[in-house]
């Protein structure tokens, strides 16, 4: 289960680890999801991070924080947190993998990429 210190960036409270993917050169990432609305996940991590970041896409809202230095040389993405709308007209979110787990659908996942690749 990763932690805060282990990302190097705060976890949204109350959001559930939902898994982890290998990123490619020694790098993973994690994805959370959060029962919280997109807007207020965003206004939490630009509280918390400091910046505040960019809106990438429109539909569906994605929007993202840089938190490290991109190597390009020994990195396969750079170090950040994306947080993804996944409520719409023809989503009701992101289903939590858990069986039976609360809630049954995630409207928001968040997206972290270590500051520190391997951690």
């Amino acid at each position: 289960m990763p932690t805060e210190a282990s990302l190097g960036v705060p976890i949204y409270p109350g959001a559930q680890f939902v898994a982890s993917y290998d990123a490619g050169r020694g790098q993973r990432y994690y994805i959370f999801g959060a029962a919280a609305s997109f807007v207020d996940l965003v206004g939490y991590y630009r509280t918390a991070l400091k910046q505040k970041g960019e809106l990438v896409y429109e539909v569906p809202a994605t929007h993202e924080f840089d938190v490290g230095k991109y190597r390009e040389e020994t990195m396969a993405f750079p170090p950040g947190v994306t947080i993804k709308d996944y409520q719409s007209d023809i989503s009701q979110g992101y289903p939590n993998p858990k069986p039976g787990g609360s809630p049954a659908r995630f409207p928001t996942l968040i997206q972290i990429v270590p500051v520190t690749p391997g951690s």
